[in-house]
């Protein structure tokens, strides 16, 4: 299951006071799981940018205490600044970046502007995706006049904060209002050109970005500006939607760049932007030689990216997902100016490096995973080695729908076998991802045996901790068991239509789906004899035996095709 992830970049009223910033950005990193991105202060707008990602849950928790601490220190009636600002907490945005929605995102930003206000008492504005009106999505709208204008705001129809609203009051002027909303995330981009000509730059970003460029007479350059009866410019739009683009010229690295901020991923992806202004800057006579991403990026815009320019050379996307990745990084060439490294600049691989160095099972060898399962400790055991089997098998699986996309002749069916092949990987990914999950199902359990249980109250507590362990221990292999299952239809495929000269695999395929099937049911059973529901434990093992008896059918219809084909 993909883990879910949000990214918020508060606004803090204090860009001077390091101390401040610092205890700010502590109150933040107390919640557990929280990574701290980025801190970016400024003295002249008397303002510090605060980027952190974490589950939705921890980050909404992570903001609440940096919104809490930045009221308690900064004092409003005292700040001064470039930067428009309203509160101490001036802005506070949560982004989905992975496994959630916008729209979710905006229904914690409203929880959590409605906590703001109930318990720090600082009135409280929801804007973009969580606006409770349309006006509101516009950040401008709800921050205008800023701090000075909050007594005419406060307690006013049609002006007043979405919660928290009261007659202006000492707590007001100290703290100000805050702004709490959802955004997609923004991508900040930069495309290289082989020119040094910022003019030509100018004329490629103004060709692209939804704005476009101001009408001219005669559709010259040179001709006098188009303005509308209100004598506002008349401006001709540009390509792509959800984008803001400039030309510029970069001494440190003697070229002109494109830079561009991506606000609307979903209609304008990267890889849609990167294509267009290659397109652009061709019609012009120049060439875009690499990409350059600033600050971080979510997985799914490179994922997405090097699929589509798989598709466009009719090429499997069944492979691994860092071959993908890699893809991405060579056709936008996002390591012509420096090494692009994705544990670096894509946000889920930062956060899972950090988070699993040296712990995942399936980052071992196969030697060091070997090597570990014969060691003296009970962990990872057969359940581990079961869904190993299963990610084996589905991994065979792929192999074989892979070459078969590749065979010569067949290159009309490169799609048919790359649909197999992305299932495939999705199963293995998901059978992988049940090795080290089979052992913290046992973890769990171990971890009951050191509760304490002197008192009626501890050994309650323990019981229930231990059934509840014992459940889950029954759950997992049984995962195991299904998953591994659904391997077999894609084998029964590949046999059947995959390139014949690989159906042998497809056969090791079968026999290693079964091996997982038939090990993870022993666990199943070993697992639920220490259930204390014993209706549970019947249920449980019934599950076990049906899986059982339709991968049996399995294993003997498709080994019968593998073997007719080798015959």
């Amino acid at each position: 299951m993909e883990k879910r992830i949000i990214e918020c970049v508060p606004n803090f009223s204090e860009g001077r006071n390091p101390d401040t910033i610092k205890s700010i950005t502590d109150a933040i990193e107390s919640v557990e799981g929280i990574k701290l991105l980025d801190v970016d202060p400024g003295a002249a707008t008397n303002r510090t940018v605060v980027t952190f990602v974490g589950e939705p849950e921890a980050v909404v928790e992570a903001a609440f205490r940096g919104v809490k601490r930045a009221a308690e220190l900064i004092d409003m009636r005292q700040h001064h600044g470039e930067h428009p600002r309203m509160g101490a907490t001036d802005v506070c945005p949560l982004i989905p970046v992975a496994g959630i929605t916008l729209e979710e995102c905006a229904e914690l930003a409203r929880a959590l502007a409605k906590r703001i206000a109930e318990e720090l008492a600082v009135p409280t504005y929801c804007y973009e995706a969580a606006a409770f009106v349309p006006e509101r999505k516009n950040l401008a709208v709800c921050r205008a006049g800023e701090y000075e204008a909050l007594p005419e705001k406060m307690h006013h129809e049609g002006k007043a904060p979405d919660f928290g609203d009261r007659p202006y009051d000492e707590g007001v002027a100290r703290t100000g209002a805050t702004t709490v909303g959802a955004r997609d995330f923004l991508i900040a981009v930069n495309f290289n050109l082989n020119t040094t000509s910022k003019r030509r730059a100018n004329a490629i970003a103004f060709d692209v970005r939804e704005k476009g460029r101001p009408a001219r007479e005669g559709g010259k350059l040179t001709g006098k500006q188009l303005k509308d009866e209100n004598g506002k410019p008349i401006m001709i739009p540009g390509t792509l939607k959800g984008t803001k683009a400039i030309g510029w010229y970069i001494d440190e690295y003697g070229i002109a760049q494109v830079s561009m901020n991506i606000t609307d991923t979903q209609a304008t992806p990267l890889h849609v932007a990167f294509d267009e202004v290659c397109r652009a800057a061709a019609a012009r006579g120049i060439r875009v030689t690499g990409t350059e991403i600033v600050g971080l990026v979510p997985k799914k815009a490179i994922v997405e990216a090097g699929r589509y320019f798989l598709r466009k050379q009719q090429r499997s996307l069944g492979i691994p997902e860092h071959e993908i990745v890699r893809m991405a990084v060579k056709s936008m060439g996002l390591d012509e100016l420096r090494p692009f490294e994705p544990s670096e600049k894509v946000i889920e691989y930062m956060l899972e490096a950090e988070e699993n160095a040296g712990k995942k099972l399936v980052d071992l060898t196969c030697r060091g995973f070997a090597e570990e399962t014969a060691s003296e400790s009970p962990a990872p055991g057969g359940g581990s080695i079961s869904a190993y089997m299963g990610a084996l098998a589905a991994a065979l699986g792929a192999m074989v729908a892979n070459l078969s996309s590749h065979k010569p002749g067949w290159d009309e069916r490169w799609e048919e076998f790359s649909d197999l092949a992305v299932e495939g990987q999705d199963l293995m990914e998901r059978l992988l991802h049940l090795v080290d999950e089979d052992t913290e199902a046992f973890n769990r359990i171990m971890d009951v045996f050191g509760m304490p249980k002197g008192t009626e109250e501890e050994k309650r507590a323990r019981e229930e901790a231990m059934e509840a362990a014992t459940r889950y221990a029954c759950e997992v292999p049984l995962r195991t068991m299904t998953t591994s299952c659904e391997v077999f239809g894609l084998l029964r495929q590949v046999a059947e239509k995959g390139n014949p000269a690989s159906v042998s695999d497809a056969g090791v395929g079968v026999l290693a789906a079964r091996a997982a099937v038939r090990g993870a049911g022993l666990n199943v059973r070993i697992n639920a004899a220490g259930l204390k529901d014993r209706a549970l434990a019947e249920k449980f093992i019934a599950q076990a035996v049906e899986v059982e008896e339709k991968a049996a059918a399995e294993e003997t219809e498709i080994l019968t095709i593998v073997n007719s084909k080798i015959a």
